[in-house]
C-alpha cells in the first residue's frame, strides 16, 4: 500500500464519522471563527496512538447522548498549514498530534493533548471526550 493510500485510510477514519476535512489554511478559516455551538476539532496523525487510540475513541465517544454539534479534522502529518492554522484557534496550547480541542461558539474550551491520549485506553480516552462533551455540549 502506497503512503498516500494509508494517509487517506487515516482521514477516513474520521471523515467517515461526519466529520469535515479542512485541508488549507482557508478552509479552517472559513469555519473555526464562525462556528455556532460546539465543534470537536480532531488533529489527525499517522502515529500509533492515533491509529491504536485516538480515532476508536473518538468513534466510541460519538455514540454519547451529548455530543458536538459539528466535528472537523485536519491532518497533521500532511496537510501541515492547515494544521498551523488551527493551532493558532487553541491560544496557550503546545502543538499536539493527535489532540482533541473542543470549541464553543469558535473558542477553545477543552483541549486533550497526545499526553493524554498515549498509553491510555481507548475507554479512557472516550471518557476524556464524553467528560467534555457533558460538560460543554449538553442539550444537543
Amino acid at each position: 500500500m502506497k503512503f498516500e493510500d494509508l494517509v487517506q485510510q487515516m482521514k477516513n477514519d474520521i471523515i467517515q464519522l461526519g466529520a469535515q476535512e479542512l485541508r488549507t489554511p482557508a478552509d479552517v478559516d472559513a469555519v473555526i471563527p464562525h462556528a455556532k455551538g460546539t465543534m470537536l476539532v480532531v488533529v489527525n496523525s499517522t502515529c500509533g496512538c492515533a491509529s491504536g487510540t485516538a480515532r476508536p475513541a473518538l468513534r466510541e465517544s460519538l455514540h454519547h447522548p451529548n455530543k458536538p454539534d459539528k466535528l472537523v479534522t485536519v491532518f497533521a502529518t500532511t496537510d501541515r498549514e492547515a494544521t498551523a492554522r488551527v493551532r493558532q484557534y487553541f491560544p496557550g496550547q503546545p502543538p499536539s498530534s493527535p489532540s482533541f480541542a473542543l470549541m464553543k461558539d469558535g473558542k477553545l474550551v477543552t483541549m486533550i493533548h497526545r499526553s493524554q491520549i498515549k498509553d491510555h485506553s481507548v475507554e479512557q480516552v472516550a471518557r476524556e471526550l464524553t467528560d467534555a462533551y457533558d460538560r460543554h455540549c449538553t442539550g444537543n
